[in-house]
């Protein structure tokens, strides 16, 4: 290991943050995937990985809940080149038949694009066999798995190998979308679909627990009110509440009581305001601060249970500046250091 200087200039070494250690030293590894396939609204997610990984040197790396926070063993795997290329002829493919289906209708795009869908949902049920494998061996060396999207979709592999591992775990969720549609315009695994999709495939995942949901359709609040593994914290609701005088400490103790011992947190950035993700896919009015999220993320490291992976996604680089990248590598950081705290506690 290379010698690291904290309070240095940021080194681009090609690992996230500049931070000095490989795969094999690490307790923590990230998976960088670009994709963006299913994405109906805004593209550009897929950039994410690399546009944060360029940003995260940019970060000072003292941590007021973490002592020593660089001292992080955490290791990101470079961006796959291949994987950019597949998501990049999936991308063409798949707005062409959106904007079809958008002007036409949904029964008479399936039927006119039926191979482009399955040539889509071929190559995503591919990518989430590949994850699983791959987390399955980093939590059989005993490291903790991380993903950073990518679309929200990319996870599935990593929760169904967290689902093989532990006989018990819940998911913290923080989004503006509750994610439960099913088969989202004919996408198998689409970003709208990926909580359905865990509640359908992880039957382990005792406890999905959403926060700041904004942009929800019926169904979605239905299949969340009907299902006792479901409890969602609506944007609206929390709102409503800090406007009659309840604290977001308050909130944030009910939040992580409704959790299990082992916790997933899964980390869409369009969660936060708008201002602080303004080029996300589909960014929604409302939402939270980062510090807020902080404030839940190391409640929830702090009460004992265990944080055993995480992903973050949606962070969707703009054409000029690097804004969104910026936020996202201090989110991504928020994510590291309470799950680092969390290890810690454990040990």
């Amino acid at each position: 290991m290379s010698e690291f200087d904290p309070n240095g200039v940021g080194i681009a070494n090609g690992n996230i943050f500049g931070f000095p250690y490989t795969e094999s030293e690490a307790t923590m590894v990230i998976i960088p995937i670009p994709w963006d396939a299913t994405a109906s609204y805004g593209k550009g997610t897929s950039n994410g990985p690399e546009a944060i990984l360029e940003a995260s040197t940019q970060l000072d790396f003292y941590h007021p809940d973490l002592d020593r926070a660089y001292d992080t063993k955490v290791y990101m795997s470079p961006v796959s080149q291949e994987w950019k290329e597949i998501n990049a002829h999936c991308c063409e493919q798949g707005m062409e038949y959106i904007s079809y289906l958008e002007a036409h209708g949904e029964e008479k795009a399936l039927l006119k694009y039926q191979p482009v869908l399955e040539e889509i949902n071929t190559a995503h049920e591919a990518l989430r066999a590949n994850l699983k494998e791959r987390c399955l061996d980093l939590i059989a060396q005993g490291k903790i798995p991380a993903v950073l999207g990518g679309e929200h979709s990319t996870p599935l592999g990593l929760i169904q190998a967290l689902n093989d591992t532990y006989e018990d775990f819940g998911i913290l969720q923080i989004d503006a979308h509750a994610d439960l549609r099913d088969a989202y315009e004919g996408f198998d695994q689409s970003h709208a679909s990926i909580m359905f999709n865990v509640l359908k495939h992880a039957q382990n995942m005792s406890k999905l627990v959403q926060v700041g949901i904004r942009d929800v359709s019926e169904r979605e609040v239905h299949l969340s009110r009907d299902s006792e593994r479901v409890h969602t914290y609506f944007d609206w609701a929390l709102k409503n509440e800090q406007y009659t005088g309840k604290t977001w400490q308050n909130q944030v103790d009910e939040i992580v009581a409704q959790l299990p011992q082992n916790v997933y947190v899964s980390f869409d950035i369009d969660g936060l305001k708008p201002v602080l993700c303004p080029h996300t896919g589909t960014p929604v009015a409302g939402g939270f601060e980062l510090q807020e999220i902080s404030y839940l993320l190391f409640t929830l490291a702090n009460s004992g249970r265990r944080i055993i992976g995480f992903d973050l996604n949606e962070v969707a680089p703009g054409e000029t500046g690097d804004w969104d990248a910026n936020v996202g590598a201090r989110a991504l950081w928020q994510l590291v250091c309470a799950c680092e705290k969390s290890r810690r506690n454990h040990v």
